[in-house]
């Protein structure tokens, strides 16, 4: 089986810190595996991208030398795959409307309790719930080995579609992974949580997931996830050679100081070649 791995930004703004590490380790996983590594940009959700932010994230990638194989696939391009989709799913009952405001179930414990479940809501002006009937509680990775989720919301029915008429995460990062092929997915940490409902969605739609490894997030001086939203500064790419040998060290990997003499070229093939996700820290 050939490794497809793939590093899918959303265009809310310039890469930063965190975002280039993910970039970093989904690239060298697949070329260390003489895989391809693929582009996605995740571009549904139009109030929170910057305008022009897709092609200065390309611009950054290949500032750095991180060369993608094919075409980049923006989501806007799929929008019929997963209307197609969700119209099967509430036809089979596997999905259904929901009009239960983020208040109500946050007063209820910050859990859905399925109260829409058999009210048979039309889907216009409403939330799209997955009917998640058998809920998957764990899963492997290839960093965390055994993951177990056992939170009251991983039998939660997950949103798939918003009530603003925008399809959710969980839904259109399962499908075009299917529809690239992806294999395995090298990403942040921040996503463990919620592989579970991925994986409900794979076994629905009868697709075996792709390997996981959850790579640590980096954190900000406040504590929080080092993010666009958390004004993360964009990356210096006049610096492209230092942040690289520097993103290497962090994931764990023990690069020679002299690398930082060396070209953005150079220093690649010297983490594929030494590549080892078995010393990806965990936290």
């Amino acid at each position: 089986m050939t490794y497809i791995g793939r590093f899918a930004p959303s265009p809310s703004g310039p890469l930063h810190l965190g975002s280039l590490i993910a970039a970093v380790a989904s690239y060298l996983d697949a070329k260390a595996n003489k895989g391809r590594w693929l582009v996605r940009m995740e571009n549904l959700d139009p109030p929170r991208e910057m305008p022009g932010a897709d092609q200065l994230i390309l611009e950054q990638l290949q500032a750095f030398d991180l060369v993608w194989d094919g075409d980049v696939l923006f989501q806007s391009e799929r929008i019929s795959d997963y209307q197609n989709q969700l119209d099967m799913w509430l036809k089979e009952k596997k999905a259904y409307a929901c009009r239960c405001p983020r208040k109500q179930i946050r007063a209820a414990g910050g859990v859905y309790n399925g109260h829409c479940r058999y009210l048979n809501l039309p889907a216009e002006d409403s939330a799209v719930r997955f009917l998640n009937s058998s809920p998957l509680t764990q899963f492997e990775d290839l960093i965390h080995n055994t993951v177990i989720n056992t939170s009251a919301r991983t039998s939660e029915d997950f949103i798939i579609r918003r009530r603003d008429g925008l399809f959710a995460y969980q839904l259109a990062v399962v499908l075009d992974d299917i529809y690239q092929n992806i294999t395995h997915i090298v990403r942040g940490q921040d996503l463990i949580d919620t592989t579970v409902w991925q994986n409900s969605l794979y076994a629905a739609l009868n697709v075996k997931p792709p390997q996981y490894a959850h790579i640590p997030l980096i954190l900000g001086n406040d504590g929080r996830k080092l993010s666009k939203q958390t004004g993360a500064p964009a990356l210096d790419t006049k610096k492209s050679s230092q942040l690289l040998v520097e993103v290497i060290a962090r994931l764990g990997q023990q690069p020679p100081k002299e690398l930082l003499l060396e070209s953005n070229t150079r220093i690649l093939n010297w983490a594929i070649d030494n590549w080892q996700l078995s010393q990806v820290p965990k936290n």
